[in-house]
């Protein structure tokens, strides 16, 4: 293979995973596109290898954001099994529902959890330790604390119920359209659970290695993923989500929100054309 593609291929899957790693989604939705679209490489390919970017990008900042106490561990384990219960219910569904419906209900999702995240900025992190926490959150002490730039921060995760089914939703969407769920986890932890976007970052970024490791498995079965697309991709994803970890580390919240913000409006439309029929590439947890 040309040197200067495999190069090519580490760049763009740093790139990916610093963003995916700083908030928490699957590099895959930006991997995917690019190597579609610029470098023509097969879709099945490209998925192939974004799974293996997903994975190495999990566990490339998982050690940071342990370390760094952003992780919220009996979170993740709870939230998981509902988004893996709605991941196995849209296998059964795929092909029932039409795609473009699906894209446009996507973009509507995208664009409502923008806007409520929007709504949050400036919100103090203090109003959320105000919380009653007798129901199922204080029984199963999820309630924990994070650093930021040298304090720590109490927080309390607040309506798990409502959470736990919005993480269905993202695992059933996630099926449907073949795209990671890290998208629409983030929103729903931080506008539902009403978590720090940080730890709402990380936690997700804990999570979607394990749906990912479970999807590279059938697609190495298939042959679909080529050691020489897939080797320098999860070697750019390793080193970029290392530096997306230390990158979320040091900024403060609200950066980190706009950032995320930014980003669903942008697939919001990528997701709204789609349904429209103007395809712009694919994305894969």
């Amino acid at each position: 293979m040309d040197p200067g593609f495999v190069l090519w291929l580490f760049s763009v899957s740093l790139g990916a995973s610093a963003l995916g790693g700083m908030l928490g989604m699957a590099s895959g939705i930006f991997v995917v596109p690019f190597l579609t679209m610029f470098g023509h490489i097969d879709i099945r390919t490209a998925i192939g290898a974004s799974l293996v970017s997903v994975i190495a990008c999990s566990c490339g900042s998982a050690s940071p954001f342990l370390k760094g106490g952003l992780v919220n561990i009996r979170l993740a384990v709870a939230l998981e099994t509902t988004t893996t219960l709605g991941a196995l219910t849209g296998v059964l569904l795929v092909g029932i529902i039409p795609t473009a419906y699906l894209f446009l209900l996507f973009a509507l999702i995208l664009a409502l959890s923008a806007q409520q995240m929007l709504a949050r900025r400036g919100e103090k992190a203090a109003a959320a330790t105000t919380a009653d926490t007798w129901g199922w959150a204080g029984a199963l002490r999820l309630d924990a604390s994070y650093p930021d730039r040298g304090q720590r921060v109490e927080y309390r995760v607040q309506r798990l119920p409502l959470g736990m089914v919005l993480m269905y939703g993202a695992g059933l969407i996630s099926a449907l359209l073949g795209i990671g769920s890290g998208v629409l986890k983030i929103p729903a932890m931080d506008t539902a659970l009403r978590l720090p976007i940080k730890v709402s970052s990380a936690t997700s970024n804990f999570m979607i290695g394990v749906t990912a490791a479970a999807s590279a498995g059938a697609y190495f079965l298939r042959g679909d993923i080529v050691p020489a697309v897939a080797g320098p991709v999860a070697l750019g994803s390793v080193v970029g989500s290392l530096l997306g970890a230390r990158i979320l580390l040091e900024v403060s919240n609200e950066r980190v929100r706009l950032l995320f913000v930014v980003v669903l409006v942008a697939l919001a439309l990528q997701m709204a054309l789609s349904g429209f029929g103007i395809q712009l590439g694919g994305a894969s947890e």
